[in-house]
């Protein structure tokens, strides 16, 4: 069987940033998926799942309220390592293109406070699988390390 596209990625040389992972089409629609790499890959701990489930249900309430970009969000969830997040968006993009979304998004995460939208048994199967301290924590560590000054290499695979 051949290797999925993300399973070619080196994941030794890959470091925390955004990048896109792959470009589909559904019908005349581009299709594209970034990945939100959090976390070293096989070299910092990856999320607890307390973290990440918050960080999806801040990110996805953000990003589907979002003004300009709210209709074109297709999906944004954890990836199954739990090193970050994949986020799909209708239309064809660069990694370049959504650096300020990333921005504005890890910053409603990072000053989050309230009630975690959705984090009731009414709307989420899981809900008592939360942590809004360590989503902040790890929001705010991924705005400063990464995103406020994000530099070309960690926007383009590493080959």
């Amino acid at each position: 069987m051949q290797k999925i596209t993300s399973f070619t990625i080196d994941h030794l040389k890959l470091q925390p940033g955004v990048y896109v992972s792959r470009q589909d089409f559904v019908g005349n629609e581009t299709i594209t998926t970034f990945d939100i790499r959090m976390t070293c890959p096989n070299e910092e701990p990856v999320m607890n799942t307390a973290e990440v489930h918050t960080l999806e249900h801040l990110g996805a309430t953000f990003l589907r309220n979002h003004k300009i970009y709210g209709e074109k969000i297709i999906y944004f969830g954890p990836m199954g390592c739990r090193t970050g997040f994949y986020l799909l968006l209708a239309g064809k993009y660069e990694s370049k293109d959504i650096v300020g979304l990333c921005r504005e998004m890890f910053s409603f995460m990072a000053d989050f406070e309230g009630d975690i939208p959705g984090a009731c048994a009414k709307d989420c199967g899981n809900y008592l699988d939360m942590n809004l301290p360590m989503a902040k924590y790890l929001a705010r560590k991924f705005l400063t390390d990464v995103l406020e000054n994000i530099t070309e290499d960690r926007l383009i695979y590493p080959h």
